[in-house]
């Protein structure tokens, strides 16, 4: 939402914070917080708990978290009406990592729990990075294609499978044994994880095997897997073009704006010309 305030007016309390949170300046102090508490996580890993570093790094864990409570609810004081800020889904993601922060960790038993509630709040780099917005609501918009290509990619997966296993169950390394070994055989050689010597030992009874396991890489490594690839820069262009049309259809209306002032000036500047001829 975006406010403009007249220099003739005097700024409130309310209206210095909510040009303080819209500024350049407090984005960054934000992201900048948000880094530094990742890092922390990660220092705290090196750290043994009844060390006083320990302890100061906590300290700066409760401070960096009611920053994150100042923040949101200057983020919920900065909208005109209160329901708007919990209609974008961006915000309640926010709201949620910052709700769950506040959870004091004593309510866990398991440690793992209560360290995974602290390292969510470093998802908030996610809302606050312009840039990794639009990467994710690419990925949300490709969503239902993925879904397609996952699916073509499970059939040619289990068709190699079950010829696999016709093919090669016979080899004493027991790679080809059923189906479901046959899928991890072949999720094996689709990563490259050492897939020439599982080429290599079949072609030791089979010579031809090769054709079996090139085509597989050709088809799924190559073709499909770009597809995935093919799919997001899709996404992100369509994006990309959304957001330009957005910017141009904004300029055109304040064109329009100035246009239409620049007429109703030239309209006043007629009338105060005609009233002066008349005197």
């Amino acid at each position: 939402m975006e406010y403009q305030f007249s220099n003739k007016n005097i700024l409130t309390f309310q209206h210095k914070l909510i040009l303080f949170r819209n500024s350049h300046y407090f984005n960054l102090i934000t992201t900048a917080l948000i880094v530094i508490y990742s890092i922390l996580l990660g220092l705290q890993t090196y750290i043994e708990k009844n060390n006083d570093i320990f302890i100061i790094f906590s300290i700066l864990d409760y401070g960096i978290t009611l920053y994150f409570i100042f923040e949101i609810s200057l983020k919920i004081y900065a909208e005109k009406d209160k329901k708007e800020y919990f209609t974008d889904y961006w915000n309640l993601f926010d709201f949620f990592i910052v709700g769950v922060s506040l959870i004091p960790l004593g309510l866990f038993d398991s440690v793992i729990v209560a360290r995974l509630l602290r390292i969510f709040r470093a998802l908030r780099l996610v809302t606050i990075n312009g840039n990794i917005k639009k990467i994710i609501m690419a990925l949300e918009g490709a969503i239902p294609s993925i879904l397609n290509i996952v699916i073509l990619m499970f059939i040619i997966f289990y068709i190699y499978a079950i010829l696999g296993v016709q093919l090669f169950s016979t080899l004493n390394s027991g790679l080809w044994h059923n189906v479901s070994i046959s899928l991890l055989t072949l999720f094996r050689v689709f990563t490259f994880e050492d897939w020439t010597d599982i080429m290599y030992e079949a072609m030791e009874v089979y010579p031809y095997a090769w054709i079996y396991f090139v085509s597989f890489i050709i088809i799924n490594a190559f073709v499909i897997f770009n597809l995935f690839i093919a799919v997001i820069i899709d996404e992100m262009s369509k994006l990309n073009n959304n957001h330009i049309q957005e910017f141009l259809d904004q300029e055109d209306k304040e064109l329009k704006l100035i246009l239409r002032e620049i007429r109703e000036i030239k309209d006043e500047i007629k009338d105060i010309k005609l009233k002066e001829n008349n005197v």
